[in-house]
């Protein structure tokens, strides 16, 4: 059992925290069973560390104050993995794409929206939340393992991905998606959470969507607009 909070591997794992060993690394790190076992699955896990032996019998040991170390969690989880970063390609489908979105919260519930909708990619700009952080991982509930997802100048992918009708999102101006044609391989652009859609992006879109609300409420959160978007894209007939 590691116990030292000074391990060299203990220090290695505990600096997945931040975004940037994470990227020279090419490392992140998934916390809780389900995670480790999505992770398992996709055959991505370098070190799986455990409180102990009773769930993976080859999983290295540590102290409750080692894993708290490496989570940073206050109550931390009984299983925990070192994996590499997922290598993906996208595919001819109905693509999401994320103009700088921000909240580590919003990017996990679009994450798992994707999937249940059947986005099969998402593509984020350069300038938005790292899909490795702690609290994407946590939010996506392992859908991170199911979907492609890959970071890119989202007006050069437009441009080279002609097949997709683009659509944007807008409060104003907006076409209320059950009017939309959404038939045919749709691409969905989600702007930032307070600035929205950039102006640029607007050429490339077919049409603007709007999601109709009660007048009380302006506007939804960038992950809740995403999934009824996807949801009303998935159904369309």
């Amino acid at each position: 059992m590691i116990t030292s909070l000074t391990n060299s591997k203990v220090k290695v794992w505990a600096k997945l925290k931040d975004k940037k060993y994470r990227d020279e690394t090419n490392m992140f790190l998934v916390e809780s069973e389900h995670l480790v076992d999505e992770a398992l699955k996709k055959n991505v896990v370098v070190d799986l560390i455990s409180l102990d032996n009773t769930l993976y019998s080859d999983a290295v040991i540590v102290s409750e104050a080692v894993m708290k170390k490496i989570t940073n969690q206050v109550t931390p989880p009984r299983v925990c993995a070192v994996c590499r970063k997922l290598s993906e390609t996208l595919v001819d489908d109905n693509t999401l794409l994320l103009d700088d979105i921000s909240d580590p919260g919003n990017l996990g519930t679009i994450i798992r929206s994707a999937v249940a909708f059947g986005f099969k990619n998402i593509v984020l700009s350069k300038t938005s939340v790292d899909v490795y952080n702690p609290k994407v991982i946590r939010s996506s509930e392992g859908m991170i393992f199911h979907v492609n997802i890959v970071y890119d100048d989202l007006i050069s992918f437009i441009e080279s991905h002609s097949f997709l009708k683009i659509y944007g999102t807008s409060v104003v101006g907006g076409k209320k998606i059950k009017d939309a044609n959404l038939g045919g391989k749709i691409g969905i652009i989600i702007g930032n959470e307070g600035r929205g859609m950039s102006e640029s992006l607007k050429k490339y879109c077919q049409d603007l969507l709007y999601i109709p609300m009660n007048d009380t409420c302006e506007s939804l959160n960038a992950g809740v607009s995403a999934s009824i978007i996807m949801y009303e894209v998935s159904n369309y007939e």
